[in-house]
């Protein structure tokens, strides 16, 4: 029976279109291999530029690490990659790899939708080629060649990086860390891609909005295979619920390594989840999570192992436990967030970086209104004609029942327009009841492929001074706009 509960949940998985075909599993394949030759050829160019010997020249060399859902071997077919550029020691960030590499990029035929997101904590290039997403990161290694099998946990590679190299290569640390750490990692595989369907069903995945990253649950599932290296796929996701719904939050999750790690009082992490990352005891996961958001992970950790803890029951069916959140039967009010741009291009932007300051809108509910819950899906208003975005928060009884919206909007406004750099779109703020909702987000589907957050699209109308190499004084190597940052030039050849 349990191997028949194993075995059902799979063919769900492959049902719902978790598990790549062997076409779409080569396509990507081809894809890297093709951004790898661009990073090669990339790498012998910056080379010439900086007029380095010849020897020096054909000896150089760049490679991209894969990380994230795609280095975990969880990825689905509409999952993007990631993959960190890693350049050699005369690349730069700010003028080789954001307007050399770029440039090269945005003249081939196969990329699309390029932009640079340079204002993150992990600044990156993020584009389609051949139709799939990829997210561009970049590390300088202090090497002449790097090496394509380059072995990160090798100190002579990766010594003396600086803090954004780091945080750069924090994703292929923690991936090659828990597949090292696993006992099996194809019972590891598998768990994640279910927890992670359960988790965007469920409304619980996505870091910008206060829930879980994909690094905490691999995280998370990684510490259960741990502990359980001989349980099938279902009793491995019984016992995932069952561990975490009656974890004794906040104390820190963490892998086990052979190694012992110091002693830290969970109060001073000041996270509500702590979850430590593999490679670093002192470190812990970025999170966003709040009160609100707390309370609803929880809360569906428990209801994970209700439905599972009967695992062996004739009526079990998985499909209960991946029931989508049902956000109009659970609350009767929502605050409804309307983000427009004049341009459909500059929406994006506009909506990627409002998201990235969502977290200050929750605190700012939490303390007028007491709890919210922050539904992840991006619906469309049929009505409505210009580029825009609407999210709906469920808001439960709290304080009170009326919220004085342009307070909350006049506070949230002031955060989201320091440090933006693009053209100001429009945000509106009201409550509307669940009757008011469009059918759309009405169906309680949120399986919609959000936007993906991106800042700084590039006005290629605007005037534009060619930037020379330091290098090669008559190279050109981009422009910058009339209006732009000299030491971040918006706009490439």
């Amino acid at each position: 029976m349990e191997d028949e509960r194993s075995s059902s949940l799979l063919q769900l998985m492959v049902n719902e279109g978790l598990v790549p075909s062997p076409e779409e599993e080569e396509s990507r394949k081809i894809v890297i291999e093709k951004l790898k030759k661009i990073v090669m050829a990339w790498a012998k160019r910056v080379a010439w530029q900086r007029r380095l010997p010849k020897q020096d020249i054909a000896a150089s060399s760049a490679t991209l690490l894969t990380y994230g859902s795609y280095g975990l071997g969880v990825h689905g077919s509409e999952s993007d990659i990631d993959a960190l550029c890693v350049g050699p020691y005369f690349a730069t960030m700010v003028e080789d790899f954001f307007i050399v590499l770029y440039n090269m990029l945005k003249s081939r035929p196969e990329v699309t939708e390029i932009h640079r997101v340079k204002d993150a904590k992990v600044p990156l290039m993020r584009f389609e080629f051949d139709g799939i997403s990829i997210d561009l990161p970049y590390v300088q290694l202090k090497l002449l060649a790097v090496p394509e099998n380059l072995d990160i946990f090798d100190p002579l590679f990766v010594r003396d990086i600086d803090e954004t190299s780091w945080k750069s290569m924090s994703g292929v640390f923690a991936n090659r860390h828990i597949c090292q750490l696993v006992p099996n990692l194809e019972k590891f595989q598998s768990l994640l891609r279910c927890v992670k369907f359960w988790a965007k069903r469920r409304g619980v995945y996505g870091t910008l909005n206060g829930f879980l990253g994909g690094i905490h649950l691999a995280i998370l599932v990684a510490f259960v295979c741990q502990h359980e290296p001989n349980a099938s796929l279902g009793a491995l996701i019984s016992n995932f619920f069952k561990t975490f719904a009656f974890w004794p939050w906040p104390r820190p999750v963490e892998l086990q390594d052979g190694t012992l790690h110091p002693t830290v009082n969970p109060t001073e992490t000041r996270l509500f989840i702590p979850i430590r990352l593999p490679f670093s005891p002192y470190e812990y996961c970025h999170s966003n999570i709040t009160r609100s958001t707390f309370y609803k992970i929880r809360a569906e950790f428990l209801r994970g192992h209700n439905f599972t803890k009967d695992l062996l029951k004739s009526d079990f069916d998985w499909h209960n436990v991946m029931e989508p959140f049902p956000y109009t039967k659970k609350y009767t009010r929502f605050l409804k967030i309307f983000l427009s741009a004049s341009k459909q291009d500059e929406l994006g932007d506009w909506v990627g970086w409002i998201k990235s300051r969502f977290r200050c809108l929750l605190f700012k509910l939490e303390e007028v209104q007491g709890i919210c819950d922050p539904n992840p899906a991006e619906y469309t208003d049929a009505d409505t004609a210009k580029p825009h975005v609407v999210f709906y928060w469920g808001l439960q009884p709290g304080k009170t029942n009326a919220i004085d919206t342009e307070s909350v909007k006049d506070v949230f406004w002031r955060n989201i327009c320091t440090g933006y750099q693009g053209p100001l779109g429009e945000m509106e703020l009201s409550v509307v009841q669940a009757s008011q909702l469009p059918k759309c987000a009405q169906s309680d589907t949120i399986n919609r492929k959000g936007m993906k957050a991106r800042w700084k699209i590039t006005d290629y109308n605007q005037q534009r001074i060619p930037i020379y190499s330091q290098h090669l004084p008559h190279y050109v190597v981009g422009y910058v706009s009339t209006n732009g940052d000299p030491e971040y030039p918006s706009a490439g050849v």
